[in-house]
């Protein structure tokens, strides 16, 4: 099967969306209630799927933002190609088609005992399960003001100064960007971001260049790919390091303190390191060695801390990527168990799950990478069947359009 199409269909092939006129009630007297915290890749689907799949089971989502922005796609607003307002979407959908609850509110706490929630406003809701979709936090770096070294990997305010700041950057000038330890979202993201800047900077600034600060030893994903671009496409454009830590930042100065010296820019994207949404530490379902990502079972991606609360996305610490498409993925696997359990039954015992991407190498073209994940009993995690690890040996024009089809028909799965 031709592996763009697998990438494409792959998506496409679960989306579901309804006829014209098509739509569903909330249920009146509904035999489970779920509250769904954060209306992102994660927190959307599960709230969809969850109406589609649980007979009768009525479905809450608490998202602090009117509208989601997406990080997928993201890095292309920084070479005005994309726009913030086209990568919104809303949730009028959930709620007109699919008979979500959407409060826009943010939550003060969770009761994983109680099963209950309080809102700012003031609000207590309780349920019969909570799916928590928080997606990321990122660990403090003593010194930084995102303000001056923007971080843009929440997509929104930050993408939109981080790319005034490279418009207004001297012809001549140096911009750094820094990867974080893995694991991280999106493991292929800051890799292109620096290709798409690195391509943008060759035309309209070819005396400036840019550093990559990279926390891990090596190239994380797609080694051979971004190699290769590095040191042949933008070998006079890109300066990679690896295994530089930023240890502290000076914003006034425009300084980074690293564990291989200090390192000056004049536009400077810090990307810290990661960890699980704050009100997952808070709810106490971070536990055992894992210090930054909540542990679950990845067959109903239920807290190993709170049995009635159930953690997807970015916020997990499971085996696979931390991206878009994988909490796409995980909220299905979530709300088809809460679905067979709300009947008396038990979940899959077998999930799984696909991880499809595409990197933009350019700002014409892309590769793209694949994987699917299968629960393995002996070590209760999701592990990658060989067979379905494939990637794109090259970067190609055809890659970067059929990332634009990929993309659409994931937000409809989501969204739509």
């Amino acid at each position: 099967m031709d592996r763009r199409a697998f990438l494409i269909g792959s998506v496409a092939a679960l989306t579901v969306l309804p006829r014209s006129g098509w739509a569903l009630s909330p249920p009146i007297t509904p035999k489970a209630r779920v509250i769904v915290i954060g209306g992102g890749m994660g927190g959307a689907t599960v709230a969809k799927y969850l109406r589609l799949w649980g007979d009768d089971v009525a479905v809450t989502l608490v998202e602090r933002n009117a509208k989601y922005v997406s990080n997928i796609m993201s890095s292309l607003v920084l070479t005005g190609q994309r726009t913030i307002p086209n990568l919104t979407f809303g949730y009028d959908t959930l709620r007109n088609r699919y008979g979500v609850e959407v409060i826009i509110d943010d939550v003060a706490e969770v009761d994983p005992v109680r099963v209950a929630v309080k809102l700012t406003s003031g609000k207590q809701l309780t349920a019969d399960r909570i799916v928590m979709a928080p997606g990321i936090d990122f660990e403090s770096v003593p010194g930084l003001d995102d303000t001056r070294m923007p971080h843009a990997w929440k997509a929104g305010d930050q993408t939109d100064l981080l790319a005034k700041q490279l418009g207004r950057m001297p012809e001549n000038g140096i911009v750094v960007l820094t990867v974080p330890k893995a694991p991280y979202r999106c493991p292929p993201g800051p890799y292109e971001r620096a290709c798409l800047i690195a391509d943008w900077l060759k035309t309209t600034k070819p005396r400036a260049k840019l550093i990559l600060l990279d926390a891990n030893p090596e190239i994380a994903v797609e080694k051979d790919i971004f190699g290769r671009a590095f040191s042949g496409l933008y070998a006079q454009v890109i300066e990679y390091r690896s295994g530089v830590e930023v240890t502290s930042a000076d914003s006034a100065q425009m300084l980074l303190s690293t564990n291989a010296g200090q390192v000056r820019g004049d536009v400077i994207n810090v990307i810290p390191p990661h960890r699980a949404g704050a009100l997952v530490a808070a709810s106490g379902l971070i536990t055992g060695s894992n210090e930054r990502f909540a542990p679950v079972d990845v067959l109903s991606y239920g807290s190993k801390a709170a049995p009635n609360v159930h953690v997807i996305g970015d916020s997990c610490a499971t085996t696979q990527p931390k991206a878009g498409h994988i909490a796409n993925q995980e909220a299905k696997v979530c709300a088809d168990a809460l679905a067979r359990i709300f009947s008396g039954g038990q979940p899959d015992p077998s999930p799984v799950t696909n991880s499809a991407c595409y990197s933009t190498i350019s700002r014409t073209e892309a590769t793209w990478l694949n994987a699917v994940f299968q629960f393995d009993a002996a070590t209760k995690s999701m592990v990658a069947v060989p067979k379905s690890l494939a990637a794109s040996q090259s970067w190609t024009a055809d890659n970067f359009k059929d990332m634009g089809k990929w993309f659409d028909a994931l937000m409809a799965d989501t969204f739509a």
